[in-house]
């Protein structure tokens, strides 16, 4: 047909039958055969081992979600971008998106347990302090130490194996949630025994350097949000990278309508009575809350967005370190922090140590003029008095009793908050 209409053309000298042959090659009805369709070409996402911190491993967090990234079943969103570019390493965050089935797609966060730079730092430190050189393999350095020969030949997670880290989950162990630590670590297959037996030697180095880093994905793995804990979910690690599921920060809402900063204020309070009374006895605490620390989901629920900063106290069993016990320091405790810091003793922290951090720093800029006066003045001066009642256990209580009070039918009960619609409809709890 394509030899029948070039011979055709050649002998036609009439511009206009010309273009009228050429019109009827070009339909489809016409021609004999097709053009063969050109293969698509799927873009090649191009990961290095540096951003990713798998070339640091085993001294990183875990492995367990690398599949997912070389599939590119959780991209970035910079990925959704013309240049196809992956985000600068030195951030200690990134918005992304994660799939089970290539069709529906949920936002996730994806974070560093600390910068980049901190991490570069303490990795520089470990071979300078342990080998004596500016560089090394960051594995063979912290095997020959010898906490972890310790932790080679226990069966068990004992309090003498944390004694010294930084975190505040471990400045008052008890042998129940070390235990609970063990047999709840999410990054090896089976981990359903309080002893050690299902962990390698491998696990049992990413486990501690998790522990002396940074112990937010512990807290995430051991209370999950699935059994009604204030946390995200973990969704696992790569690297020195954790996938967890996205929330927005609350300092995003300190600009937002009177009735949600109502709403998630007593969301906050509410988070901090369940931590300090719960029915498995364990006392949670804060060291320190930014406008970071707590995060919101999109349906308005508020949790505990970042919790590297909580400590963990067992009202059951208590603590069984002396303080004595928690000066031991080595190079597991000067991954993130000065060696030098002091830690705080477990009798010196209160119950409602949490909540006059959080009258500090947190509710008076999210509550700052939202209302009309008089509530507005009520409001701000209760917190005035939570703020400056380390004193007074029972006026930081009575405070915010009243600040709720105040609070609760400031609130809606519309679409917006569907963590909690169209329950509040019907129900005298909210």
């Amino acid at each position: 047909m394509g030899r029948w209409i070039c011979c055709l053309c050649s002998r036609i000298t009439d511009p206009l039958m010309l273009l009228l042959v050429l019109a009827l090659s070009c339909n489809p009805s016409t021609a004999a055969t097709t053009s063969p369709s050109v293969p698509h070409i799927k873009p090649s996402y191009s990961f290095g081992r540096t951003f990713l911190g798998l070339d640091k491993c085993n001294a990183c967090i875990g492995t367990s979600i690398c599949k997912k990234f070389f599939k590119e079943e959780i991209r970035f969103d910079t990925w959704l971008s013309s240049h196809l570019k992956l985000p600068p390493s030195y951030l200690l965050s990134y918005s992304g998106n994660y799939t089970d089935d290539a069709k529906s797609w949920r936002m996730v966060d994806i974070t560093r347990l600390t910068s980049k730079y901190q991490h570069d730092r303490a990795d520089k430190r470990i071979c300078t302090s342990l080998l004596k050189t500016k560089t090394c393999s960051l594995e063979r350095a912290l095997r020959r130490t010898q906490r972890f020969q310790k932790w080679l030949r226990a069966k068990r997670l004992t309090p003498d194996l944390v004694q010294g880290l930084s975190s505040p989950l471990l400045r008052c162990p008890s042998q129940r949630l070390l235990d609970r630590i063990v047999r709840r670590y999410a990054e090896v297959p089976d981990a359903g025994s309080i002893y050690m037996d299902h962990l390698t030697d491998r696990d049992k180095l990413r486990l501690l350097y998790t522990l002396s880093v940074n112990s937010h994905p512990i807290l995430l793995q051991i209370f999950p949000d699935v059994e009604g804990w204030p946390f995200p979910r973990y969704l696992g690690s790569c690297g020195r990278l954790v996938v967890s599921a996205s929330t927005r920060p609350l300092r995003d809402f300190y600009s937002a309508a009177p009735e949600v900063a109502a709403d998630l204020a007593l969301q906050l309070l509410a988070v901090l009575r369940s931590m300090g009374t719960n029915d498995l006895n364990y006392f949670f605490y804060f060291t320190h809350v930014d406008s970071g620390t707590f995060g919101v989901f999109s349906n308005g629920h508020l949790f505990i967005r970042d919790a590297s900063t909580l400590g963990v106290i067992d009202k059951e069993e208590g603590s069984q370190l002396i303080n004595g016990q928690q000066e031991h320091k080595d190079i597991f405790s000067c991954l993130t922090v000065d060696c030098q810091s002091a830690f705080v003793s477990c009798d010196s922290i209160r119950e409602k140590h949490s909540l006059v951090m959080v009258c500090q720093e947190l509710l008076p800029k999210l509550l700052k003029g939202k209302f009309l006066q008089p509530v507005q003045e009520k409001i701000d001066s209760f917190l005035q008095h939570c703020a400056s009642g380390l004193a007074d256990d029972q006026g930081v209580n009575e405070a915010i009793a009243k600040l709720a009070e105040i609070l609760k039918p400031l609130r809606s009960c519309d679409s917006r908050f569907s963590y909690r619609y169209p329950d509040c409809k019907y129900s005298d709890k909210y």
